[in-house]
């Protein structure tokens, strides 16, 4: 009994080492990629970062494009994690699209250097056979749910019925998405003052009211 309980004792500190070890290298990567670009973060570079060889990511993920694909889907997850719930407390289609583009924009203050390596990997990632590693339907999916939330709240009543809901969750998502750059040159960038004045802005572009001169209609 004595051995049965070292054997499954034994499995879990291995696996609790492996996790330890994946995370480890994953951080690595991240900091190269934010610090050095794409291009220059080698398995090499990113091994010496993590304080271990190249090998040893290479037995954790396989190669550097699965390690790369890895790090964006982490961040998805980490993503959807943080701005759900907070999306789930809000009651109204105004508090809603205010913390969504607040949220977004604190999860990049708080996530900067792990944004800053997918805004890479998206930039400059390929594969072998010249596909991009980020997968952009990640992003479509985002747009895509954003453009069903302004228009759930264009049919109660909560926001203008007179603009196109595909065009403005566009035009929110890359207000968003520009900052992530513009953090990278400006680390003191006051995000928290930024995405309230994102939110204001889009605030008052769907608070309902008058229609404005050659609106065209909402697309159905």
């Amino acid at each position: 009994m004595r051995s049965e309980k070292r054997t499954s004792g034994q499995k879990t500190d291995r696996t609790f080492i492996e996790t330890a070890r994946r995370a480890q290298i994953m951080a690595a990567a991240i900091d190269t990629i934010a610090e050095l670009g794409y291009g220059q973060a080698s398995l090499a570079r990113i091994a010496e970062t993590a304080g271990t060889s190249k090998g040893v990511i290479i037995y954790h993920f396989g190669s550097k494009d699965d390690l790369v694909r890895e790090l964006v889907a982490e961040l998805s997850a980490k993503g959807r994690a943080f701005l759900g719930p907070r999306l789930e407390a809000e009651p109204t289609g105004a508090g809603m699209l205010r913390t969504y583009i607040e949220s977004n924009l604190s999860f990049v203050r708080e996530n900067r250097n792990h944004v800053a390596a997918v805004v890479e990997i998206a930039l400059n990632a390929r594969s072998d056979d010249g596909s991009p590693l980020y997968d952009f339907s990640i992003r479509e999916a985002g747009v895509a749910a954003l453009r069903q939330l302004l228009a759930h709240f264009q049919g109660t009543g909560e926001f203008r019925a007179d603009f196109d809901p595909d065009v403005m969750a566009m035009v929110i998502r890359a207000a968003l998405d520009a900052v992530p750059p513009r953090l990278a040159r400006d680390p003191d960038l006051d995000i928290g003052r930024y995405g309230r004045e994102l939110a204001d802005l889009f605030q008052a572009a769907t608070h309902p009211g008058e229609s404005q001169p050659g609106a065209a209609p909402p697309v159905k």
